[in-house]
């Protein structure tokens, strides 16, 4: 489970849903030239570059010449300093080299500082993506019929191929016959994709290229076959070692390093969640769960599982070691830490998320609801941070997806009450990640009849209508997004609620109107979203049906009078006046 910005990793996505390498640095390149006339200045660089032990070049007797300096030639005057500032020079050479412009120049950096020995996981992983991208560029190049560079970047390749099954095989524990044929495979096909690419250079008729064109295709797919399976089978195998170190160890050390190991490969992407769960990660990981002597690693371990429990894999063996029953007991025991019940909210969050078509089928999760939505209100009620709060209403959040009786049990445990309340404390709702769950959770529970009333009593409407006006602080694009999403889900809201003309007419007295309309004649309000603009028309006309009274003439006519999808043809390419 990815987290939002600001909360821990990855940018969230809707209620509950939440793999880059690299980072290049831009330097200042400078270099010295000598100039006839520039004695003066070149005397100032000598004088500021000093030498090891603090000596400058100033201080060092030069016969003869240091005497008359200004005197002579600037050429010769660098030509015989030039043994003393030998390394300098070097740097200066060094960084006046210039930057190709191709991507794939930049590819014989890439393992500079590679992983240390003994280290087959990282050696795998590093390996593994150099290979990948080699693969992608010389499928790049292919396309545009840049033989010489699809010729060197396979010889590139295979020299890469080599060095990850070499050093693979020096730091791994033992070798499979499996795994022997599909290096021998892979080696095999590297060849023949260098032979080939080699002849391709040496071909002039473009008839003839075309047909190579295709053969060199298909190696580079067979090629990129082999090589998928080899490092699949290598990371299972990996995994294995991992998984089996956490079930036959009783070392909390140990076990607190080897799940570390365990989560930093989850955050490779859903590949390695998917070998993972494969190779009993969860099982494992819940074992450790259910141990008192773990208590102290049952965060990590958890927050692991949300991470696996991303695949479909990974759900499944949730559900077969009966999870949703751990999970349970955690939220529900005030003996644990309220650390250890926010990462089990967190799994929860996960496995429950409208954003995975897979987590629709956990019977088992029915069965425990009741007692989950209520440790989840509690948390929420006394979450002692945003982030405790965040994953326990985004829980809540999702499982108003899952089953329709949750927006009733909310109701009963007075959850408007608690989520309203919670609006109003900074320290537990203080961005719009967080208002974006509590306002899922209050517009899935307007379906229901008796929601309006607790909503008047607690003075929901006018939250609702500061959620008209969410606006991003830092201005990216995860945040914007959040802020969208609270709009629109604010407006359905309202429009919802408004079927009570209590609602209604309170809606009104808070000028709830004025701001709607505002919303869908002014693009830049609502981020110029499609979403927001519906959802605002669509409450502006609920609330216009009670109260016609306070829209002006023109509102009525453009914006509620005519067919749903009129109006929002005419407030979607209506163009701004910043005159």
């Amino acid at each position: 489970m990815r987290r939002p910005p600001g909360n821990g990793e990855a940018a969230g996505e809707g209620p509950g849903g939440w793999g880059s390498w690299g980072v290049q640095e831009s330097r200042r390149l400078c270099c010295v030239v000598p100039d006839r006339c520039g004695q003066a200045l070149l005397q100032i660089g000598i004088n500021m570059m000093a030498l090891p032990g603090g000596r400058h070049l100033d201080s060092i007797p030069i016969p003869g010449q240091r005497l008359h300096l200004m005197q002579v030639d600037s050429v010769q005057r660098w030509m015989e300093d030039l043994k003393l500032m030998t390394e300098c020079e070097c740097m200066c050479v060094l960084q006046a080299k210039p930057i190709s412009l191709e991507e794939d120049a930049q590819g014989d950096l890439i393992l500079a500082g590679g992983p240390g020995p003994g280290d087959p996981l990282q050696l795998l992983l590093k390996r593994g993506w150099v290979i990948s991208t080699e693969l992608r560029r010389i499928g790049q190049k292919l396309a545009q019929d840049r033989w010489a560079r699809v010729h060197s970047m396979s010889v590139r390749l295979t020299c890469h191929a080599r060095s990850m099954v070499s050093e693979y095989s020096a730091v791994s524990r033992s070798s499979s016959q499996e795994m022997g044929q599909i290096e021998k495979l892979l080696m095999e096909k590297c060849s023949e994709l260098s032979a080939v690419t080699e002849r391709c250079l040496q071909v002039e008729n473009k008839h003839v290229l075309k047909s190579m064109k295709a053969c060199v295709s298909e190696t580079l797919s067979t090629l990129g076959q082999h090589f998928g399976q080899l490092l699949e089978l290598a990371l299972s195998r990996e995994v294995q070692a991992l998984v089996r170190k956490i079930d036959a160890s009783d070392n909390i050390y140990t076990m607190e390093s080897t799940t570390g190991n365990l989560f930093s490969l989850t955050q490779e992407g859903a590949p390695l969640c998917r070998i993972i769960a494969k190779e009993g990660g969860v099982v494992a990981l819940f074992k450790v769960c259910r141990q008192d002597s773990f208590r102290c690693l049952y965060p990590q371990a958890l927050r692991t599982l949300a991470s696996i429990c991303c695949v479909e894999e990974g759900v499944h063996q949730l559900e077969k070691v009966d999870g949703v029953l751990c999970l349970a007991d955690i939220l529900t025991d005030d003996s644990h830490s309220e650390a250890t019940r926010a990462e089990a909210a967190a799994v929860v969050a996960q496995v429950t998320s409208p954003h995975l078509p897979f987590t629709q089928h956990l019977s088992s999760f029915l069965e425990s609801m009741e007692e989950i939505v209520a440790a989840l209100i509690k948390l929420c009620q006394e979450a002692s941070s945003g982030e405790v709060f965040l994953l326990a209403s985004a829980a809540l959040a999702n499982i108003t997806f899952f089953d329709t009786m949750a927006c009733e049990m909310l109701l009963q445990l007075n959850a408007i009450r608690v989520l309203l309340e919670a609006c109003s404390d900074k320290q537990r709702v203080d961005t719009p990640y967080t208002r974006d769950q509590i306002v899922t959770i209050l517009a899935n529970m307007s379906v229901l009849e008796q929601c309006a009333s607790d909503i008047i009593q607690e003075n929901g409407v006018q939250l609702i209508m500061g959620m008209l006006s969410e606006k991003p602080r830092s201005g990216t694009a995860a945040e914007v997004a959040a802020c969208e999403r609270v709009q629109q889900k604010a407006a359905v809201t309202l429009a919802r609620l408004s079927r009570d003309p209590d609602v209604a007419r309170e809606a009104v007295r808070l000028s709830c109107m004025s701001r709607l309309i505002e919303l869908c004649r002014s693009p830049s309000e609502r981020n110029s979203s499609d979403a927001v603009l519906v959802a605002c028309l669509a409450a502006l006309r609920r609330l216009a049906g009670v109260c016609p009274e306070g829209l002006q003439d023109s509102d009525f006519q453009q914006l509620v009078q005519p067919r749903l999808v009129d109006s929002f043809l005419l407030c979607s390419n209506m163009e701004e006046s910043f005159v």
